[in-house]
């Protein structure tokens, strides 16, 4: 629902016509190639293991991973407890492991090559996003509560459903995907406006009910803490889009459907680290800071620094993971969810959670730039980033795909 059709639609209705099939080709393939990886080592490098930076060989090729309910809880390494199948967990959990480098296509629209692209999310999901996902979820140095996190990192960082390992993560890599491939032919210089806003309003709203799933789901359960999640996402999404329109309208002097919509996003991607750790007029604060600063970032700090962030992946999912990571910090109830209430967690903590939340923002940030940047240099070496100057004016529908999109009204 988020990946294909969501996002699919949301990022093809921003390109101009001749990108349309090669943005939604990016989507589809890789739920399709990053479904491939996690069934091979994906999951067990994240969950398989409780070292403090990359989890063991527990669930290689699918073994151990079953769909049998018991008494006794899961056999899950790192949740003895849970009432839901493994089975059920790793699909959960790869949905994750796809739309994070779907996200970052959205930088790189309409110029990188698709047999680069191919490589570079292999290399990317395996050496960025699965240690980073075992830092925080699995069981690593970030991991709340685990004993690694007691050593490393102030007991442990509060990622709900994926703020730093998704949006940090998938919005960093995108801005280094940007600067190293350079601006796209005429950017700046001519016009090149979304060929379909209508195709991006629709993808918007799936991604909205989309992320119920995606927030409220990381509960691991039908409960309590997973109502307070879903209804922390809407009331996020909702005070997002608001903020935008209204930014627009103060300095454009009209609200526009891709503001709304981007603001909508924003929102939602704020939120994610809290969902399930704050309770609902924080999450309408978290919603509206997410609208705020990342109406900023793409409307002047991008026009500032003059990068080609084709689809605003780093405006919008790297800024609002950021805020959203230090606002849970700051916002976060019991870690056990927002449904104790009670004093804030930085209260109960001495502050710890928020310096714990700083620390997972450097290592997200960190290990986004850096292996990103390497990967791209050896890649560029090898391949080749970028497609040929004629292929990208004839477009990637037809220069990688030999397919040309049509529109039906």
């Amino acid at each position: 629902m988020m990946t294909a059709p969501g996002l699919a639609l949301f990022y093809c209705g921003l390109v101009r016509r001749k990108n349309v099939l090669s943005v939604m080709m990016q989507c589809i393939f890789l739920m399709c190639l990053m479904t491939f990886l996690w069934a091979l080592y994906g999951y067990s490098l994240v969950f398989g293991g409780e070292g403090p930076w990359i989890g063991g060989t527990r669930y290689l090729f699918m073994h151990g991973v079953d769909a049998s309910w018991t008494e006794k809880g899961s056999q899950l390494a790192l949740f003895p407890k849970l009432t839901i199948p493994v089975m059920t967990h790793m699909l959960f959990q790869g949905m994750f492991f796809i739309i994070t480098p779907a996200l970052i296509c959205g930088a790189f629209a309409e110029r990188m090559k698709f047999s680069t692209m191919i490589v570079f999310m292999i290399l990317w999901g395996t050496f960025i996003y699965c240690p980073l996902a075992h830092w925080l979820w699995g069981g690593g140095v970030l991991t709340y509560g685990s004993q690694h996190a007691k050593e490393f990192s102030a007991g442990g960082a509060l990622d709900f459903a994926g703020g730093t390992v998704v949006h940090i993560s998938s919005g960093v890599s995108a801005l280094i995907c940007a600067l190293l491939l350079g601006k796209r032919l005429g950017y700046g210089t001519e016009p090149i406006p979304p060929h379909n806003m209508t195709y991006t309003a629709v993808g918007a709203a799936m991604l909205w009910v989309g992320w119920f799933g995606f927030n409220a789901g990381s509960a691991l359960c039908a409960g309590r803490l997973a109502t307070c999640a879903f209804a922390a996402t809407h009331f996020a999404a909702a005070a997002g889009g608001l903020t935008w329109a209204a930014l627009e309208w103060i300095y454009r002097g009209k609200p526009s459907v891709l503001g709304c919509c981007s603001g909508l996003v924003a929102g939602l991607a704020c939120v994610t680290q809290a969902a399930g750790y704050v309770t609902l007029m924080p999450a309408l604060v978290i919603g509206a800071a997410g609208g705020a600063a990342c109406y900023t970032a793409c409307n002047m700090v991008k026009a500032h620094f003059g990068y080609d962030d084709s689809l605003d992946v780093f405006g919008v999912h790297g800024i609002a993971g950021t805020l959203g990571a230090i606002l849970t910090g700051i916002f976060a109830v019991r870690a056990t969810g927002a449904i104790e209430g009670g004093q804030l967690l930085g209260l109960l903590e001495g502050g710890s959670v928020l310096k714990a939340q700083f620390i997972a923002v450097a290592a997200g940030w960190g290990l986004a730039v850096v292996g990103t940047f390497v990967i791209l240099k050896i890649l560029d070496a090898v391949m080749g980033l970028r497609v040929s100057q004629a292929a990208e004016i004839e477009g990637l529908d037809l220069s990688q795909h030999n397919e040309e999109g049509y529109i039906f009204i």
